[in-house]
């Protein structure tokens, strides 16, 4: 199973914050906001992650997450061209995705409490 997160977003709404930093970026109680994705799938035993990044502030999220070894587990980054909706997103990440099962994280959600007993419980599902 692999794991993809959103990045791309222009933050539009939380402007003037968003004229100098990706929102995805934001910090939340110490920490930018997508570490705490990060962190939730990494929680679940997921190693592979893909990121969906635009051309625009794509740079400054590989620079500021790297290869992903902090959290043990791989970074891949995908762009996304144009802001077409989340099913684009999809799209976009075909090649990483593959024919494999995923779970798709919005990188500027907060999940209190991780997403761990959300797998597990689709997991389950999914085995029947």
């Amino acid at each position: 199973m692999k794991a993809l997160i959103t990045a791309g977003g222009k933050g539009t709404r939380l402007r003037p914050i968003t004229h100098t930093n990706n929102k995805h970026l934001i910090l939340i109680a110490n920490k930018p906001m997508i570490h705490y994705a990060i962190e939730s799938i990494a929680e679940t035993g997921i190693k592979e992650i893909g990121i969906v990044i635009n051309p625009d502030t794509g740079n400054e999220i590989k620079e500021a997450l790297g290869n992903g070894k902090k959290w043990g587990v791989s970074l891949s980054y995908i762009m996304q061209e144009a802001p077409l909706g989340l099913a684009h997103v999809v799209k976009a990440s075909e090649d990483f995705i593959k024919d494999e099962y995923f779970i798709f994280y919005l990188g500027d959600n907060v999940t209190v409490g991780g997403i761990k007993k959300f797998l597990r419980y689709n997991s389950l599902k999914l085995n029947k």
